[in-house]
């Protein structure tokens, strides 16, 4: 029976060798962790873009980075985010990075670009705050810490070219929509009069080439842009100056009504007859005419050809009594010239929208204007 046993056990011995020779381990097992991010640098952490290097292609800010670590080697993707740092990272500007690539740099174009962008203002020290978010897969992901930087960018003005009944479909003309930011919204003020409510939008004056216009039906006030499209845009059909705004991120296009100022005197075309002036679409909120004036009379500047805000030189214990250049709203005296001869006069004045006749008070007493011979 002794012997038995030990037969049994020897047996049993040999075949767990056996089985532990075929269970042999293979590689080494891979446990997913959390990931800790990489580290992120910044070659400066102020600037002041200067306008002067718009089309300078040099780096002037350059983000380096180290890769993040989960634990075991995996594909990762790397993403550069920047965002305004009110903004909290609601909408960042986002760059996918390639495989093995640990730094982006900018000049100073494509970084004002970029800064406008995310909302900051041209002219103004904006606070942004620059991360990069590695991921593997779609929800796993960590970031690195955030570099915070003060920039301040500069408006990057840009036009496009109206052409239509109102200015007599001269393609060479400078009617235009303005861009502060260029941004991809425009806006600008046109005077459609009286069946000429018809035009386009152009990107350079003298060419129709890739005109914006619309496929809503003619004659009614439109309100969707098409790049090339087959009918002209259509304002409204009462005529006054209005608003238009041309947003290319949403292909939409409105009108609105708004105050205008023109110019009315003995030294001008008598006290009977308002000779408007033309709002300049360059973000500086000047209205501008150029026209005959007589030394022997004198003029003055009115909203929405009424007499409730009439500009003029201001009287003795007024707002902007004294001040060269400096008109009241109320309590004036006429303007007067010393020499007949060909004027240019620009008021300035912000845009603001048609509420009633007659117009509110203006925002200020006083405003700003000239009267240079030509």
């Amino acid at each position: 029976m002794k012997s038995f046993l030990n037969k049994l056990l020897a047996v049993s011995s040999l075949t767990l060798l056996v089985l532990s020779s075929s269970c042999k381990k293979d590689g080494t097992i891979v446990t997913a962790t959390n990931g800790t991010g990489g580290t992120l640098t910044s070659s400066t952490n102020t600037l002041v873009l200067n306008s002067a290097k718009l089309t300078d292609v040099s780096t002037i800010i350059t983000f380096n980075f180290t890769q993040a670590s989960y634990g075991y080697q995996s594909a990762i993707t790397n993403t550069l985010q920047i965002d305004a740092a009110s903004d909290n990272w609601a909408n960042p500007y986002t760059v996918a990075l390639g495989t093995n690539v640990f730094t982006q740099a900018y000049n100073t174009p494509d970084f004002n670009a970029i800064m406008l962008k995310i909302g900051l203002k041209g002219g103004v020290a904006g606070q942004v705050n620059v991360r990069v978010k590695s991921a593997i897969g779609t929800n796993t992901f960590v970031y690195t810490n955030i570099a915070a930087l003060t920039i301040t960018p500069f408006n990057l003005k840009s036009w496009l070219y109206t052409v239509g009944a109102f200015q007599g479909w001269n393609i060479n003309g400078t009617d235009s929509l303005y861009s502060a930011t260029s941004n991809n919204i425009y806006i600008g003020i046109a005077n459609f009069t009286a069946g000429n409510n018809q035009f386009l939008v152009v990107p350079k004056k003298g060419s129709y080439d890739n005109k914006y216009a619309t496929n809503d039906a003619i004659n009614v006030t439109s309100s969707n842009v098409a790049q090339g499209g087959g009918n002209n845009f259509s304002a409204p059909t009462v005529a006054g100056q209005y608003l238009v705004t041309l947003n290319l991120n949403t292909n939409k296009i409105t009108f609105a009504l708004v105050d205008y100022y023109t110019i009315i005197g003995d030294a001008a075309q008598g006290w009977g007859t308002d000779v408007a002036m033309k709002y300049v679409n360059d973000g500086n909120s000047n209205w501008a005419v150029t026209l005959p004036l007589l030394s022997s009379g004198s003029f003055k500047i009115r909203e929405d050809v009424d007499w409730t805000y009439s500009w003029g030189i201001p009287k003795a214990n007024t707002d902007g009594y004294g001040i060269a250049n400096t008109l009241n709203r109320t309590s004036n005296d006429n303007i007067t010239i010393t020499s007949s001869g060909s004027y240019a006069v620009t008021f300035n004045a912000p845009i603001t929208l048609y509420t009633t006749t007659p117009p509110p008070a203006p925002a200020s007493t006083t405003a700003t204007y000239s009267v240079v011979k030509q």
